[in-house]
């Protein structure tokens, strides 16, 4: 992989972090301030890969942008599978939306 493909990589990363992070329009730097206190990822990394991306990435900077993104989508996974429980205690396992929840977390739990 080339160097602009891993900076565009971590880009992607940050965008999505980033969008999931802010709480709303004006939030975006006290969202990176946010996530580098989460994920040891500098304010100026956060800034310089939405606003004037450099040519190459370190690779510390890079491991622990995509360590970021991992422990995101397993955050993320983990409030599905919670959400999941709840919804199917209340409307039953056979309900379209659980089994499509279920199916969107690779769950085949059917009890």
């Amino acid at each position: 992989m080339s160097d602009a493909a891993y900076v565009e990589e971590a880009a992607n990363w940050a965008r999505r972090l980033t969008h999931a992070e802010a709480r709303g329009p004006g939030d975006i730097e006290n969202a990176w301030r946010r996530l580098e206190t989460r994920y040891g990822v500098s304010f100026h990394t956060w800034w310089a890969l939405r606003y004037r991306r450099p040519k190459d990435i370190a690779a510390s900077v890079y491991f622990r942008m995509r360590a970021a993104y991992e422990d995101a989508c397993e955050r993320q996974a983990r409030s599905l599978a919670h959400e999941l429980a709840i919804t199917k205690a209340k409307v039953g396992a056979s309900n379209p939306a659980v089994v499509a929840a279920q199916a969107a977390l690779g769950s085949d739990d059917k009890t």
